[in-house]
């Protein structure tokens, strides 16, 4: 029986050569020499989310979007929310305040241009606002978003702000800004939020960290993925380094699966519905 508490379902919308993990071996000039797999993966989402009638926020790459505007305006049509993921999926910490501004500029612009309606939400590459650059929320805060999901309360080499707050909190910039869940235990956080983390577990352990969270914690949770987690027949990039392919493959064929018990087990909606944001 599915929990009638309703949480919010995300996607990265980015294919498999955006990954900060094969960020050293692809740079952005390289990406025409892949071919894009996000369009199919992103439309099985789009129809097993139909099967099941649960809504999602789809953090949309720009550059995703540019190639893909029809993928994009159906993805809207079918009442899903479209937020910013930025343009280049460039991490936050490797820009400069005016680099990150105008990558985040891009992306809404566009994004609004093709749907005719405002954005309120943005989540950063890899979770990449931290310590070293809370100017960011002031800069989301001038391009007028509501909202960002850009942290993650856990320690990581990639990203990381442990003692940050763990729930939707309003940030003095006038951001919401929702982290990523952790399960708190001994004083320890542990990642719950999805991505590598939802692979690498065993689906019954994962049901038992989310319905632990809401029992104890009395807040929604929160999901994210990428298109290119349900997809095993993706091209193996053997350069990469040992640590990067164990992280971006393993357990890819099982996904889909782990996912569609997810969307089964728990009820699900869109960033906005379920924490209550207008837009400004």
């Amino acid at each position: 029986m599915r929990d009638t508490v309703l949480n919010a379902m995300t996607v990265d919308v980015e294919d498999f050569f955006h990954v900060s993990a094969f960020e050293s071996i692809i740079k952005p000039e390289q990406w025409q020499d892949y071919q894009p797999r996000v369009d199919t993966n992103t439309k099985r989402l789009l129809d097993l989310f139909a099967k099941h009638n649960i809504k999602s926020t789809f953090f949309v790459l720009g550059w995703v979007a540019e190639r893909y505007p029809e993928l994009i305006k159906e993805i809207h049509n079918q009442g899903h929310e479209i937020a910013s993921h930025g343009y280049e999926h460039r991490r936050a910490t490797e820009q400069t305040r005016a680099e990150f501004h105008a990558d985040v500029l891009r992306s809404k612009t566009h994004l609004e241009d093709l749907l005719g309606e405002k954005l309120t939400g943005y989540r950063a590459p890899s979770f990449s606002i931290g310590y070293n650059n809370e100017w960011a929320f002031e800069v989301l805060a001038e391009l007028g978003f509501a909202y960002s999901s850009s942290t993650y309360p856990v320690k990581h080499d990639l990203y990381g702000t442990p003692d940050w707050p763990r729930f939707a909190y309003q940030r003095k910039e006038g951001i919401i800004e929702i982290p990523i869940p952790t399960h708190r235990f001994l004083g320890r956080q542990t990642p719950i939020g999805g991505g590598g983390y939802f692979r690498l577990y065993p689906y019954a352990f994962t049901k038992y960290l989310v319905k632990s969270y809401l029992e104890k914690e009395q807040q929604p949770y929160s999901f994210y993925f990428h298109p290119w987690e349900i997809d095993a027949e993706q091209p193996r990039l053997t350069q990469a380094p040992l640590k990067s392919r164990f992280r971006h493959y393993i357990n890819l064929d099982k996904t889909y699966g782990k996912l569609e018990n997810l969307i089964q087990d728990f009820s699900w909606g869109t960033m906005k519905d379920v924490y209550n944001i207008a837009a400004k």
